[in-house]
């Protein structure tokens, strides 16, 4: 790996840890913020809902925003908003006002939905120029800042530090990574609007086959489900648990914390085991342990039995995302559009569909709410040999053929097998993950 990749990898860990600090310095505090709010957990979801409006609106921008800008435009504004969200949220809890809080998530989730896109799209494109399994890896940094933001957050929860500075320093803290960042991030990557402008219309007529991909389809499903069994907790787990089970607030950010350290071992540790037994095998054990953790955090009575089993949703929370995002950006060609359109699939359902929980819990309880992830969890299981197989490599580190994937979809008009993407000239070759 040169010394440009390895710097721009280095900045990708940065650009996934930012979001991860963020979000669970906000998801450990929301009992206290819901408290000074002095809201009911139906206007919690409503608060929610402004994380879903704006990653909503950035979401469905950021497949063309990628095509017309590239990625580092994009991921810096994005990150940057991050950065400013989290203020905002600060000082609409300091002045115990819920549509400052509300628009500082509608802020936070237009970062989310348009940055992480963008940045999904260029450690996809990292993961094929170094031929080695990068994803995982990568959002194992947005867990490890899950776990951290979580352990400050249990910290200023239990010896009762204000919400607004824990947010101001979180704040002044992902700027200053931000700007290290964001130097080391080439241009153009991801960029093809006007880049083909022959007859037909440009890069259309690749894009629109992306929505006639079979097997993309199905990847998008798996990604879909395993991205709201991430979002739930994310969003809900301390509620949960204090709400659920009956712990104190300080308890209930101690085993989100548990969810995000599984979420982190899992991780950093799945490139050896995609390496070793496939994605296809990978993503279905990941799918069983999810459903096995949600199944006894919403039956068990037991708080102690339900704060073990979040460690097995978290475990089996862990690699879906990452490796259908992966598996997305092989399975054909136009990478880019694939890694988009899989990671906005992702990011739906992260970003918009544990707002929709709020609802039903406040009528029926936030345990029997946690069904309906279960069940969509339990469809990623029968959907997981859409993923396809291993992937080996040389000796010497170079891509070499794919082993064992599934034969094409039916359906599928990519006219590759699924282990091909296009290279950077005009041959094709297959990828491979370490």
């Amino acid at each position: 790996m040169d010394r440009a990749t390895s710097r721009r990898r280095t900045a990708l860990f940065l650009f996934f840890l930012i979001p991860g600090l963020s979000i669970s310095s906000w998801v450990t505090r929301t009992p206290d913020i819901r408290d000074q709010l002095g809201a009911s957990t139906a206007q919690m979801g409503l608060i929610l809902f402004g994380l879903s409006v704006g990653s909503m609106l950035s979401i469905l921008m950021s497949g063309p925003l990628v095509a017309r800008f590239g990625t580092r435009p994009v991921m810096g504004v994005g990150t940057a908003l991050f950065v400013v969200s989290i203020a905002v949220i600060g000082v609409g809890t300091l002045l115990a006002s819920a549509p400052i809080v509300t628009a500082g998530l509608v802020l936070f989730g237009i970062g989310m939905g348009g940055g992480e896109v963008a940045v999904n799209i260029d450690g996809a494109e990292v993961e094929r120029i170094t031929g080695r399994t990068v994803l995982p890896t990568l959002h194992g940094f947005f867990s490890l800042g899950t776990v951290v933001g979580a352990c400050a957050g249990i910290l200023c929860t239990a010896v009762e530090f204000p919400v607004e500075w824990h947010m101001g320093i979180v704040a002044l803290l992902t700027a200053g990574m931000f700007g290290y960042g964001i130097r080391a991030i080439p241009s153009g990557v991801g960029k093809t609007k006007h880049a083909r402008p022959a007859e037909g219309g440009g890069t259309a007529p690749a894009r629109a086959a992306v929505w006639k991909d079979r097997r993309l389809l199905l990847i998008g499903g798996i990604i879909l489900a395993m991205a709201l069994a991430e979002g739930a907790a994310n969003d809900w787990l301390p509620l949960l648990m204090v709400d659920g089970h009956g712990v104190d607030p300080a308890l209930g950010s101690t085993v989100y914390a548990g969810f995000a350290a599984a979420m982190t071992l899992g991780r950093f540790c799945g490139s050896f085991f995609i390496d070793r037994f496939g994605r296809a095998l990978v993503v279905r054990a990941s799918a069983l342990s999810a459903a096995l953790g949600l199944t006894l955090v919403i039956f068990a009575d037991s708080p102690v039995l339900a704060g073990a089993a979040v460690l097995l949703w978290g475990l089996g929370a862990s690699l879906g995302f990452p490796v259908a995002l992966s598996a997305a950006g092989d399975s054909g060609p136009d990478s880019a559009a694939r890694v988009s359109l899989v990671a906005m699939l992702g990011y739906v359902a992260f970003l918009v569909g544990p707002p929709s929980l709020g609802f039903l819990g406040d009528h029926y309880g936030l345990r029997p709410a946690m069904l309906v992830v279960l069940a969509f969890v339990a469809v990623a299981v029968f959907l997981a040999p859409a993923i396809g197989g291993r992937r080996t490599t040389t000796a010497g580190g170079s891509p070499a053929p794919s082993v064992a994937d599934p034969a094409p979809v039916p359906g599928s008009d990519t006219g590759l097998d699924s282990g091909q993407v296009p290279g950077p000239g005009p041959e094709r070759r297959p990828t491979a993950e370490h």
